[in-house]
């Protein structure tokens, strides 16, 4: 397939940062990313040459028990060396190996099952958003299982943590807060998602800080949409990005668990390792909570979210603050690494892709 788009994402971060251990010299990085099939395979009988098409970051088979059951993040023959992850574009050999999108071409196997071709009315920066971040975003809040009026905090104002607070509403939340410690990003949210938020910078128990603003109950469902490189806690940010004792900052999920009130729910969708982190699972006990956490299911919310798009109830090119060439990603990477330029979300354009009104420099807003 030629790539005609592929995005930044955070868990892209976790490579560029070296979380991940089995992250392999010469490895193609890139799991969101959009293009036209370039050629086909003998068994494909679902695309065309030509044709327009959107790549669910999750490779799967269609068939296993769990394709069958639409959990296309856990199918279990593409990936079936490991034990947790499923198969993922571009994401190291724990997750398969498959090199991803961040090129010029990509591979695509399980070509009848995966990629959805793009419909006319559907801008293809709407479309690239769909591979990843917007379905993870809508899942994070489908998770939650919101009932009408709902109280909803989201932990992270990034890409996934923003799309999980305009979803929460579309699910008939009464009340959305974004918590965050950059303010561009804060205020952003606030703007794109219409909610409330709280600097956690200003905060000095964030727990306390949600239940004074709920009544002193909690929230009713707490999202966290950060995972492993959550800050907030040199405690947790030592333990898990710099000692490597465990799989990750597990700063956000403590307070997600903290903050929602007895009997609510929490919605996990920010990426952990594998392995140990230190997780306040006693709390979510006592306090009765339900906790459901996956990879998203991107294959199974395009329907619902393309006539979202239709109807104008959304808009995900909005959240795009960058468009950059492919051969200045390493820039690309430190400027939303590093949070500059008020970057919210990158899209990287090959060569091939590119005319005037593409990308007229490196950072085009």
């Amino acid at each position: 397939m030629r790539v005609t788009r592929s995005c930044i994402c955070g868990s892209d971060l976790h490579l560029y940062h070296g979380l991940m251990p089995d992250t392999r010299v010469g490895s193609t990085f890139g799991h969101e990313f959009t293009g036209t099939v370039e050629e086909i395979g003998p068994g494909v009988q679902s695309l065309k040459v030509g044709d327009q098409v959107l790549v669910p970051f999750n490779i799967f088979c269609g068939a296993c028990f769990f394709c069958e059951r639409e959990l296309y993040g856990n199918c279990h023959n593409t990936n079936p060396e490991a034990s947790a992850v499923g198969a993922i574009y571009g994401y190291s050999h724990t997750a398969g190996g498959y090199d991803g999108g961040q090129a010029e071409f990509v591979r695509v196997p399980m070509a009848d099952v995966g990629p959805t071709v793009i419909p006319p009315d559907i801008h293809g920066d709407d479309a690239v958003l769909l591979t990843d971040a917007l379905p993870t975003g809508y899942q994070a809040a489908e998770m939650g299982d919101i009932q009408e009026g709902d109280t909803v905090v989201v932990f992270g104002a990034g890409p996934v943590g923003i799309f999980a607070a305009k979803s929460a509403w579309l699910m008939g939340a009464g009340r959305v807060i974004v918590v965050d410690h950059v303010d561009y990003r804060l205020e952003f949210a606030r703007r794109y998602a219409q909610c409330e938020v709280v600097n956690f910078k200003d905060v000095p128990d964030m727990a306390l800080h949600i239940k004074k603003m709920t009544d002193w109950l909690g929230a009713d469902v707490c999202i966290d949409a950060v995972g492993c490189e959550a800050s907030g806690s040199a405690m947790q940010s030592l333990a898990g990005r710099y000692m490597m004792v465990q799989a990750g900052s597990a700063t956000a999920l403590h307070w997600a668990i903290n903050s929602v009130r007895k009997g609510g729910n929490v919605s996990i969708v920010g990426v952990y390792g594998p392995t140990f982190n230190a997780v306040p699972i006693g709390n979510a006990l006592n306090k009765g909570l339900t906790l459901r956490m996956n990879q998203a299911s991107v294959k199974r919310h395009l329907p619902r979210l393309i006539e979202h798009i239709q109807a104008g109830r959304i808009d995900p090119k909005a959240i795009i603050t960058h468009r950059v060439p492919l051969e200045e990603v390493a820039d690309a990477y430190h400027i939303f690494s590093s949070k500059l330029d008020d970057c919210i979300k990158t899209i990287l354009i090959p060569p091939h892709a590119r005319d005037a009104r593409a990308v007229a420099s490196s950072t085009v807003h």
